[in-house]
């Protein structure tokens, strides 16, 4: 029997009991699918600063490093809000880790489950039908640029955009290949009528779907992207755009699935990913058990299709999340107005559902 090592980085606020969750659902998936997981736990974020004054300790860099894919919950914690300035943040642990994993491919999903069309603030009809992937690269651009700087005595502030053509040649040569595999239509979002860096990115873009024949290509600036995601979702099928850009929009999109708690990304290199929820650590409800644990359960389902090469493990994940929609439990965040009190669930008792909806 195949055995896999998985990294579990629980980090801060809810990160600890979606994880808990996401990690027993990868167990009895991987009872019934015949394989087996062994799991490794390590600090980072917040939780690692308390410990060792780092956000990303060498230890769990090796952890991760040593693993077959990595779970991670979610890192932050409001005290740093109230001094933005503090030179050590629990967010330059993740910055860090996909850096030193040289994590450069982030995968996002939007998918419109038809249970929860309701929870959206946008009209049903609108989203109907709603499958896109972005393709975001995720360690360039203006989050790492340098210079990085305080000027004139701290009254001028300077961040870099800055790419270079490899940077686009590689995440865009994984955008194609997913576009190949889908409807074979992409859409490159940049700011070249403004940016040189957008410039730069779509003559590469150009240059690599010339490599794709198959795949329509077409270019759109971020703010017509923008408004384009609320007005007609549908038009996106593979959406492939820089890192800044990309965090901005795919916090846009999750409001088409009507909540943060259903969207699951994976991080991508050329080796070891990482896999997470795109939600926060959400501190105001830390603690309480009412944390929606879908998207890092659906994360799991990216994991073991795309690190473990499990995909009808994978399968059952998602089929197992759907079954319990439809069978009309919520996790408190999905909950209406007209959903029956019995069917809202606290996080522990939405886990076990899902367990109990597997194939």
């Amino acid at each position: 029997m195949t055995t896999y090592k998985i990294a579990l980085l629980k980090g801060d606020g809810i990160g600890p009991e979606v994880v808990q969750a996401a990690h027993q659902v990868l167990e009895a998936v991987a009872r019934k699918a015949d394989f087996s997981l062994s799991f490794e736990e390590a600090l980072i974020g917040h939780a690692a600063i308390e410990a060792t004054q780092n956000p990303l300790p060498e230890e769990t860099l090796e952890v991760c490093q040593k693993a077959d894919a990595i779970l991670l919950g979610a890192v932050g914690h409001p005290q740093y809000d109230e001094d933005p300035r503090r030179t050590v943040r629990p967010e330059q642990g993740l910055l860090s880790l996909r850096k030193s994993l040289g994590l450069y491919a982030n995968v996002r999903p939007i998918q419109v489950f038809e249970e929860l069309r309701e929870v959206s603030p946008l009209r049903p009809e609108v989203i109907a039908g709603t499958d896109i992937v972005f393709y975001r690269e995720l360690t360039g651009g203006i989050y790492f640029g340098q210079p990085r700087e305080r000027r004139d005595e701290g009254n001028t502030a300077l961040d870099t955009m800055i790419y270079t053509r490899a940077e686009v040649r590689r995440i865009a040569h994984k955008a194609f290949t997913a576009a190949m595999a889908r409807q074979k239509r992409l859409c490159s979002v940049d700011k070249a009528n403004v940016l040189e860096s957008s410039r730069l990115w779509r003559e590469t873009v150009n240059e690599i779907a010339r490599q794709y024949p198959e795949v329509q290509v077409q270019h759109m600036y971020v703010d017509n992207a923008a408004m384009q995601l609320i007005k007609n979702p549908r038009f996106f099928d593979v959406v492939l755009t820089g890192n800044m850009f990309g965090d901005i929009l795919t916090d846009e999109a999750s409001q088409i699935t009507g909540s943060l708690g259903m969207l699951p990304s994976a991080s991508l290199g050329d080796g070891v990913g990482l896999f997470e929820p795109i939600h926060g650590s959400a501190p105001d409800i830390a603690g309480q058990g009412i944390a929606n644990p879908m998207a890092t359960i659906l994360s799991t389902a990216l994991l073991l299709e795309l690190a473990l090469q499990q995909p009808g493990a994978a399968r059952m994940v998602r089929q197992a999340v759907q079954a319990t929609l439809a069978a009309g439990f919520r996790s408190p965040d999905l909950a209406h107005a007209h959903t029956p009190p019995a069917m809202v669930l606290k996080t522990e008792a939405i886990t076990q559902k899902i367990i109990d909806f597997l194939p």
